[in-house]
């Protein structure tokens, strides 16, 4: 058989036996780090449930936005966590809200207390909590006796 027989024999058996061995990867490809870690979680969510007692300060809802909105004894950071500011019990409850409703969080002083409140029937909820020293209309008794 001649040079260029066995050359073309080669060739339609198999495209690559002219060129020799074929090199192929010993290793997996490795992924890219384009996506992966990020930023820790922010632990949001619902830290008081309902029923359970808190105190001045206690946070109740950590959100993002007003999924809860502040009721009776509750007040809202500027990064919408909602917490408490009155010793009592923590209680969820809807209201209708324009065309929808809204769910408000709020502190009922007694725990057989229900939200919202018959303020006709029952009169409003009064909290007197310890008197503000840093307030600018509380003055020393020293100072006014000597004005």
């Amino acid at each position: 058989m001649s040079f260029l027989a066995r050359c073309t024999a080669a060739v339609r058996s198999s495209p690559f036996s002219l060129l020799g061995a074929i090199r192929t990867a010993t290793k997996r490809a490795g992924g890219t780090v384009h996506n992966h870690g990020g930023s820790p979680g922010k632990r949001l969510g619902v830290k008081k449930f309902s029923d359970q007692s808190v105190i001045p300060g206690n946070i109740i809802v950590r959100q993002r936005g007003t999924l809860f909105h502040p009721g009776p004894h509750v007040k809202m950071g500027r990064d919408h966590t909602i917490y408490a500011t009155a010793p009592g019990v923590v209680r969820f409850y809807k209201e209708k809200w324009m065309r929808g409703e809204r769910r408000f969080v709020g502190v009922v002083l007694e725990r057989g207390e229900v939200l919202p409140r018959d303020e006709v029937a029952r009169g409003r909820s009064r909290y007197c909590g310890l008197v503000d020293l840093n307030s600018p209309n509380l003055r020393p008794r020293e100072i006014v006796a000597k004005n």
